[in-house]
């Protein structure tokens, strides 16, 4: 059975861009996943830790026949494979690969908790997925449109 996932895609270091460019296409790349469409890119400043530069977001809609946790996981060696550190929590980084949903699948383990928390608050997670899929419904929480407008004062433009 095929599922759909969206994919928030993220880097400030070793030139942003080209960072989530490569990302797109490994993402299109990997066992039993196809990238559907992918946002615009977007600029938006640090959250959490502010002396760093810049972020570049997108999101990606994927079709995939892993699980959660098989995405997720593929994810991350992602995250390795482009030299991906956590010294510190919202530290710079290279690429950062958040799975936001998963169908309509409502989870929380120790490894991954879906709808992704705090999705709804970001307005570098919302505008991208916004351009894509503005109908789309979070589960519990609201439509991605409605979503976005509640954070245009966040600093996010496209890039």
């Amino acid at each position: 059975m095929t599922h759909r996932a969206y994919i928030a895609l993220g880097s400030n270091l070793q030139d942003p861009a080209r960072q989530v460019g490569i990302a797109l296409s490994e993402i299109g790349s990997l066992p039993e996943t196809s990238l559907v469409r992918a946002s615009s890119l977007y600029r938006t400043a640090p959250v959490g830790y502010d002396n760093q530069p810049d972020f570049i977001n997108a999101v990606a809609e994927v079709s995939t026949d892993l699980g959660p946790l098989e995405l997720l996981r593929a994810l991350l060696a992602l995250e390795t494979s482009h030299g991906r550190e956590r010294p510190f929590p919202n530290a710079p980084r290279v690429l950062d690969l958040d799975l936001l949903l998963y169908d309509d699948l409502i989870m929380q383990t120790p490894e991954l908790i879906l709808p992704h928390p705090r999705m709804h608050e970001r307005g570098f997670v919302l505008h991208p997925l916004a351009e894509i899929a503005p109908a789309l419904e979070i589960p519990g929480i609201g439509k991605v449109r409605e979503l976005a407008e509640q954070c245009l004062d966040q600093g996010v433009e496209l890039a």
